[in-house]
Order: C-alpha cells, then structure tokens, then sequence
C-alpha cells in the first residue's frame, strides 16, 4: 500500500489519510454518507431487490404438491426445489459477494438479477423436472443481494442511518411479513403455481429498474487484486458436501456410509481449500483473519443460532402443531398463520429498531441481548411444549429476538468486522453459516421429533435451547473491530 493512502475499515475503499479527520473507535468519519431522500431511495431500491429473493424462497413451498402433481414426480423429487434453490444461495453469497470487491457492487447486483429474472423465465416455462430445478438454481444465487446490498448500505450511507437501514433490509429475511407463503397458496390454488414465478417474475423486473435508475454508479473497486477463483471453487465444494451430509444425516442416519462419505469429502475438500489460500496473493478469504476473534467467533455464533432456533420456529413447532395425538392438532394453513405468520411479520418492526438501537448501544452487546432472550424463551417452550398459548407467545417473542436483535445484528456485524482488504469476504461467509446452520438444526432434531411423543417433542426443544446457549458462549468471544463503523462496540 502507498504510505499516501489508507484503506477505510468502514468501507474498505481507499481514503487519502492527510486529510481525513481522526475518528474514535467505532464510528465512521463523519458527512461522508447519503443521508434524507437519497439514502432513502438506495434503501427502497435495495428492498424490492430483496424481496425479489425472498418470494422465490417462500411461496413456492405451498406449491410443491401442485409441481408433483403437473411434473408427474413425487414428493421426494419435488423437494429439491427448495433445497437447491438455497444451496445456490449459500454458494453464490460467499463467491458474488467476494467478486464484487473486485468489479463493483452495482455491476454484480445487476448481474444476480438478470440470472434469477432469468431462471424465473425458466420456471414459468419449464415443463420438466430438470429444467425445473435448473431454473431454482439460478433463481437462488438471487441470495447475494442481500450481502451486496448490506455492503452497499455500509458504503453509501451516514452512520446515522445506517442501522435502521439495514434493519429494514434485514426484516425481509424472515419473509415478506409472513404472507407471502399463504399468498403463493392462494396462487396456486386459484391460476395454478406457474403463476407464482409469475408474480415473481414482475417484483424481479421492478428491482432491475430499480437498482439501474438508483444505486449509484461510478464506483471504485474496494480491491486491486484478481479474484480466487480457485479459492472459490473449493469452498463452494465444502459448501456443497457439508449441505448434502446434513441432509444425509436427515434422512438416512449419521452413521450411514453416505453420511460418512459426504463428510470426508466435506474434511478433504476443507483441507484443499485452506492449501488454495495460503499460496494465494488475494485469497477468498485471508487465512489471518479466520482465526481473529473479530471474525471466527461471529461465524460460529452465527451457524449455532440458526442450528438453535430457525429449527424451533420452522420445523419442530410447525410440526407440533399439526400433530393430533401428542400436539394441537392444527391445519397446516392454520398452523402457518399462527405460528410462521406472526414472527415474520413482528420481525418487520423489530429489525428496523434493532439496527437503530445497535448503532447507539454497540452491535455487538444488542447481539448478545437477543441471545440471552431466545435462550429464555426457548427454555420457556421447552419446559411447557404442550401448552399452546405459551408456545404462541413464546415464538412471537422470537419475532424480536431472534428477526429483530439476532438477525439485524449479525449480518450488520458481517459487514462492520469483515476485514478491510476483503470486505466482502465475512458477509458471505457469514450468509452460507445461515443457511448451513437452519439444516444442520432440522437434521440434529428431526429423530426426536419423529418420535411424536411429547417427551420427543420436548428433547427436540432442550437440544435446540442448549446449541443456543453454546452460540450465546461464542458471542462471549467476539471482539469488535476497532474502526468499525458505525458504533460496532460491545
């Protein structure tokens, strides 16, 4: 680096050091962001990117049985419509956000969705399981916007605004206020599921209007380096092995060959990436950093939360519910609107405050508050699982722990501790920990909600509640970045 310049912590895009003015840890150096109706316009143009995403995750699950049915497939087939579209998703998030450290935030956020514009296209047209799936693929790298647009905010936005901001982003990743699954039902039901990845196809449409018309362009590449493409490859590789070992695991036994096939070639294919970034000059991700305490901690907190809690909320409640001898004996559309619908839609409120609050009270401490509060609620619903209205309570106390204060934070702190010559490095990393704790959690607790018994419904809760306390552990270990901005101190 030339002794005339410095590379931002906030941004990590180059900063003439003579003139900038100090700054004390966690902040940022102040008027360099957008602020009023500008900042307000990037975030509604972001937004309708976003939900562009989220309604590909979320209403094409009531549809599957209709996909089966029109495909002449069954029901085991038909699942991987959701399980690749996210896998794609946990891939592309680590390698598109890396990438565009190098090109531009603006070029790959357009980029993603022309792909999913595109594999929308595919969808609405396919008429064949593959061509199908092939269309979920592309539709799912669609889940980089959201690390890409978390780093847009950083880079564009005052510090004063920024919490809130991403807040409001960040609310969208628990669904569309809880009705967009019931609204993808009310679709198929009425015109067919074809006319989901219609509706879809329009939203997707809007957002490339939306992001061409109002992020701007212009900007310089926060690394002058080449992308590690093979670095990429490997990752992706452990991403990919790891995701279908957990599935495995699910569905055949931990101890099957399968499983333990899937997961030596997880360990091979780890051990080949971290030889690819020693020897790389920009690697992927900086090997020095994985092992700071501003950044593994976070990762591992993360992937623990969800294996905690996303398992309690989307697989062993909903289950629960429906079941009629040990549970409450719920309709699936009634289960959803009581125990799906009201977190999502609590979290919409809740992310917006939790980022405000994080960019006054410290990131990092407003993380560790929703921490403690789903562990107290998780072992709330534990000791009283059979108790309905607890249990109703409990998960829309959720809405704010877990979608408000856990959710706003972490993906803030993804981008705030990420390290300075990779800033687009730890979103990602952090992003593909999401999706592969939410599988690891349904797989570690689907033997003893299997059982149907209360007591295996209750086990199922206790092994949930105690990863949560391990992650509430691992919180304990984070060290904020010192110059993160904005006010990313415990």
């Amino acid at each position: 680096m030339e002794p005339s310049t410095v590379r931002s912590e906030a941004t990590g895009t180059p900063a003439v050091a003579p003139s900038a003015p100090e700054t004390e840890p966690g902040t940022a150096p102040a008027g360099g962001g957008l602020a009023g109706r500008p900042a307000a316009g990037l975030v509604a143009s972001l937004l309708v990117a976003v939900v562009a995403f989220q309604l590909g995750a979320s209403m094409v699950t009531p549809a599957l049985p209709a996909m089966a049915a029109t495909l002449g497939v069954g029901a085991d087939d038909v699942a991987g419509v959701s399980s690749y579209f996210f896998l794609a998703g946990a891939v592309a998030g680590v390698v598109l956000s890396r990438w565009s450290d190098y090109v531009g935030r603006r070029r790959i956020l357009l980029a993603t969705l022309l792909v999913m514009v595109g594999g929308t296209v595919v969808c609405l047209l396919a008429t064949s399981l593959p061509l199908l799936l092939a269309g979920r693929v592309m539709q799912g790298t669609s889940s980089a916007v959201f690390q890409i647009s978390y780093i847009i905010l950083a880079e564009r936005l005052s510090p004063r605004v920024f919490g809130t901001a991403l807040g409001v982003v960040t609310a969208i990743n628990g669904g569309v206020g809880g009705v967009d699954g019931f609204v993808g039902g009310l679709l198929t039901d009425h015109f067919g599921y074809r006319s989901i990845f219609v509706a879809i196809l329009a939203v997707g449409l809007l957002a490339l209007v939306f992001v061409l018309r109002v992020v701007p362009r212009g900007e310089r590449p926060a690394d002058t380096g080449t992308m590690d493409w093979w670095g990429a490859a490997a990752l992706s590789i452990t991403i990919v092995c790891l995701t279908q070992a957990v599935d495995a695991g699910s569905a055949s036994g931990w101890a099957s060959p399968r499983t333990l096939g899937l997961l030596a070639a997880t360990a091979l294919a780890a051990a080949g990436f971290w030889a690819v970034e020693r020897r790389r000059r920009t690697p992927l991700f900086p090997l020095r950093h994985l092992r700071s305490r501003e950044v593994w901690p976070l990762v591992a907190t993360t992937m623990l939360t969800l294996t905690g809690v996303f398992a309690v909320i989307n697989f062993t409640v909903v289950v629960l519910s429906q079941d009629t001898a040990a549970g409450y004996g719920m309709s699936a559309s009634l289960s959803a609107l009581a125990f799906l619908a009201p977190p999502a839609l609590i979290g919409l409120f809740a992310g917006p405050v939790a980022g405000w609050l994080a960019g006054r009270r410290g990131w990092v401490a407003v993380l560790r508050w929703g921490l403690v509060l789903c562990l107290a609620v998780l072992v709330v619903i534990a000791l009283m699982p059979t108790h309905r209205w607890v249990v109703l309570g409990g998960i829309a106390c959720l809405g704010v722990a877990y979608n408000g204060l856990f959710m706003a934070t972490a993906n803030g702190l993804g981008v705030l501790q990420s390290p300075p010559d990779a800033p687009g490095a730890l979103p990602g990393l952090n992003s593909s920990a999401f999706g592969i704790g939410a599988g690891l959690g349904i797989g570690l607790v689907a033997p003893f909600v299997a059982q149907g018994t209360v007591g295996g419904y209750a086990t199922a809760l206790w092994v949930s509640a105690g990863i949560t306390a391990l992650a509430l552990g691992t919180s304990l270990l984070l060290v904020p970045r010192p110059a993160a901005m904005p006010g990313a101190q415990a």
